[in-house]
């Protein structure tokens, strides 16, 4: 069978330790048999990123907008002790931070579902799209350790050299404040984008913050959501049969607990980030979400929406066999692949994302998954496989397809 053949490039951001293995794997094994794999590589390794200053990142992030359509593997986001482990000059900032801030947009993450594997929330029988918005609030804040008594003060200097200032606390000893920003702008294409996705899958869109609390930051987020909607969306939502819902945060935890699934979770940045893996691991496992970013501008940047799982590369490195679940990382290059080949004209392209896809999920349905599925599958005739294994079984089962 003829290789698929590419018109553009996808750009391609690898990353660190036991995913970085499996990215090689996955392109080995199911994707260079297949396709004539056109790619604008870059090595977002943490060995590379320090080696240019970091400035590998923000060269990806720019050349997705040149592409459109970019696949990316799990980084490291180094603390003191990775500092340390990789003498490192500085610990730099979260890569996915640096991109999201310079494509903007929102970051959409959804279960992937497998039969045999029920959510652990029992009245969950549809998914839950969690809508994460990608720029600003803590992943782009400034912080500073306050070493002992003194004022502490929000200072906004105007282009005429006017100044407002809020105290922000008296401290009579050690302290420490936090500076956060995000910008109307943003909030917006936010909006949009929830509501833009919404209508395409046909779901409700439900928005929480803490604005009861945050009378002027989480506010101006409900207030420009609910202005965006009523102008914009309202009458395409009641045609489409649909609805938007707005809550406080601690009550939308409440009420999703309870639901039955089957809509859209719009969250602030840090929200999104800490429900996408409580909504993951409530369906079955960090490892069984999909993840992409959808920028204003029409950018798409898929991901595994988990870590490097470091603990099976030191395993690797020791030569021992690992049982790592590749389906996130899987995942995120069916869905980079079949947008490239949507933008492209490339039937075949999209056609060959699906098939991999459920190839993948047949192979978990026929009993054969890697240890931590095997935990939770319901499945009672079960085969372990190591890591490779895994994707040559989905190899085999695709094959069958084709």
């Amino acid at each position: 069978m003829a290789k698929i053949s590419m018109k553009t490039p996808l750009v391609e951001m690898d990353g660190d330790e036991m995913t970085r293995v499996i990215w090689k794997m996955i392109k080995d094994i199911l994707l260079n048999p297949y396709i004539d794999l056109k790619t604008e590589y870059y090595d977002l390794g943490l060995e590379y990123r320090e080696k240019t200053g970091d400035q590998v990142t923000t060269d990806s992030a720019i050349a997705t907008k040149k592409y459109g359509v970019a696949v990316k593997c799990a980084t490291i986001t180094p603390n003191a002790e990775r500092v340390k482990e990789y003498n490192l000059t500085q610990m730099w900032k979260s890569p996915n931070g640096t991109i999201r801030a310079i494509l903007d947009g929102t970051v959409f993450r959804a279960p992937i579902l497998v039969d045999s594997i029920k959510p652990f929330v029992k009245t969950w029988t549809k998914p839950i799209t969690i809508a994460r918005h990608a720029y600003g609030d803590v992943y782009k804040n400034v912080e500073y350790r306050v070493p002992g008594a003194g004022k502490a003060e929000l200072v906004f200097t105007n282009e005429k050299g006017e100044e407002t200032r809020e105290t922000i606390h008296d401290f009579k000893g050690a302290g420490v404040i936090q500076g956060m920003h995000n910008i109307d702008k943003s909030i917006e294409s936010f909006a949009r984008s929830c509501f833009n996705y919404a209508l395409d899958v046909k779901q409700d869109v439900w928005f929480a913050t803490k604005d009861t609390i945050s009378k002027k930051y989480d506010h101006t987020f409900k207030d420009i959501f609910q202005e965006i909607y009523e102008k914009e969306y309202d009458a395409k939502f009641k045609e489409a049969g649909i609805e938007y819902f707005y809550t406080l945060i601690d009550d939308a935890v409440a009420r999703v607990v309870r639901s039955e699934g089957g809509f859209i979770w719009a969250c602030k940045n840090y929200d999104g980030d800490v429900m996408s893996d409580m909504v993951a691991t409530a369906f079955g496992s960090l490892a069984m979400m999909t993840s992409v970013l959808v920028s204003p501008e029409g950018y798409y940047e898929y991901e595994a929406a988990h870590g490097t799982v470091q603990r099976h590369y030191y395993q690797h490195l020791k030569g021992q066999e690992t049982s790592t679940n590749s389906m996130a990382t899987l995942f995120a290059w069916t869905g980079a692949l079949r947008k490239r080949g949507e933008l492209d004209g490339i039937n075949e392209l999209v056609e060959f994302a699906d098939k991999l896809e459920k190839a993948s999920i047949k192979t978990i349905e026929n009993g054969i998954m890697t240890k931590d599925l095997a935990a939770l599958s319901e499945l009672k005739d079960i085969k372990t496989v190591n890591t490779e294994q895994f994707l040559i079984e989905v190899k085999n089962t695709l094959d069958s397809m084709m």
